[in-house]
């Protein structure tokens, strides 16, 4: 459940608690931190990020042939691991830190992952696992990024992504009345409850595919206990390097370092280097099960670390604990929310993924495109990103991502 804006300031007003990390013992337990503000704010952030982007990630899974099993097991181990990681983290360095499955990274692999199979998917993930963790030990994060060109980065994200907020329009011809009344409703809602426009869109969708003829067959609906299921993973150079390292560029410069921003925004000095460490290690353990991407939040971890949440900064680190329990329980039901999702029409999940997206789009354009500078080499990143051509068994992120460098190294003075 990754935020989908990265780059988005966070909420004007800022505290600036007294170094929480470093003088821990100062700072209230869980037991005392705990209000039903936080409660409240930590549910809030799980059912806007988990309603916003769900789908996506159904479409993710769904790219590399993976069947109901491997379905139940993605959307199982991710909800444990963003419930462990944000209990874990939070409790340690006393901090709101909020995790996330990385949207925009979901986005990727479902146009990438086409015709490469769950065993070549699961080496991906370790790939970008692999890398994050590496980060993570030589704290090169900030040179790392560098060589990446921010205007690429957002470019590359930005192609991607238009594919999903096209398929708003192309369902609409499929399911006019569905598709229509769910952008009318993300539409009103934007304007009057933003932070809520998603899960309204969600709820109204669902209630006009109940009303169409046909229905939603709620008796498929089962409680089950969802299991892990292992894939052993198969390595392929082309997978590695046409889905792998993208999804890595795309998870750090889209959700790790925003995130790490939005945390230093609200006056918190993110460690960002033991983060990614564990974020890293954790990812490669579960990447086997579906976990292909476990990184920071960005517009969700402002929920939790708001003042709203408590005017005591040492305190709202038991939001993030709060959202670690309810992503627990994400997990938990993770056998209903996929039943739910292929019951429900396809234009629902389609219409769902793009419309979540608007948002980031409209964001990752205006950077891609902001400097003009840059602006020939960004153009022809996004442009070949969203082309979905494949070269050499190589996605089309990673060659938009090359030619837009070549571009820009050729243009730059």
């Amino acid at each position: 459940m990754s935020d989908k804006s990265p780059m988005s300031a966070p909420p004007a007003e800022v505290d600036h608690p007294q170094s929480p990390s470093s003088n821990i013992c100062q700072t209230p337990s869980f037991w005392q931190a705990q209000s039903m503000a936080s409660w409240g704010a930590g549910l809030v952030a799980v059912l806007v990020g988990y309603a916003s982007s769900v789908a996506i990630v159904l479409q993710a899974a769904q790219a590399s042939d993976a069947d109901t099993v491997w379905l139940n097991s993605w959307l199982l181990v991710l909800g444990l691991s963003l419930g462990l990681s944000c209990i874990f983290l939070s409790l340690r360095f006393r901090m709101p830190i909020l995790t996330a499955w990385s949207t925009p990274g979901a986005a990727l692999l479902a146009v990438s992952l086409v015709g490469y199979g769950p065993e070549a998917a699961v080496g991906a993930f370790l790939c970008s696992a692999c890398l994050t963790l590496l980060l993570g030990i030589t704290g090169w994060s900030d040179r790392l990024m560098a060589l990446i060109p921010a205007p690429l980065a957002s470019a590359m994200l930005a192609g991607i992504l238009l594919q999903f907020g096209l398929q708003i329009f192309t369902q609409l011809g499929q399911a006019p009345w569905l598709v229509a009344g769910m952008l009318l409703v993300y539409v009103v809602m934007k304007r009057w409850q933003p932070r809520y426009a998603i899960l309204w869109v969600l709820v109204v969708g669902i209630l006009i595919a109940m009303a169409q003829p046909g229905g939603v067959p709620w008796d498929r609906l089962q409680w089950q206990w969802p299991q892990l299921h292992w894939i052993t993973p198969s390595w392929s150079w082309s997978a590695l390097i046409g889905v792998g390292l993208p999804l890595f560029i795309v998870t750090m410069s889209a959700q790790n370092v925003p995130g790490a921003a939005v945390m230093q925004s609200f006056g918190y000095q993110l460690p960002l280097s033991p983060v990614l460490r564990f974020l890293g290690g954790l990812n490669m353990l579960v990447a086997p099960f579906g976990g292909f991407a476990i990184n920071l939040a960005a517009i969700t971890a402002a929920i939790c670390a708001n003042p709203q949440v408590d005017a005591d900064p040492t305190r709202r680190y038991a939001a993030a604990v709060a959202a670690g329990v309810f992503y627990l329980c994400t997990g938990l039901g993770a056998s209903v929310v996929v039943l739910l999702l292929t019951a429900l029409p396809s234009a629902f999940v389609a219409a769902l993924a793009g419309i979540a997206l608007l948002g980031t789009i409209a964001a990752q354009g205006q950077q891609a495109l902001a400097a003009e500078t840059s602006r020939e080499a960004a153009l022809i990143t996004m442009l070949a990103a969203a082309s979905g051509v494949s070269l050499f068994g190589l996605a089309a992120p990673f060659w938009g991502l090359l030619l837009g460098l070549a571009v820009y190294h050729c243009w730059r003075k």
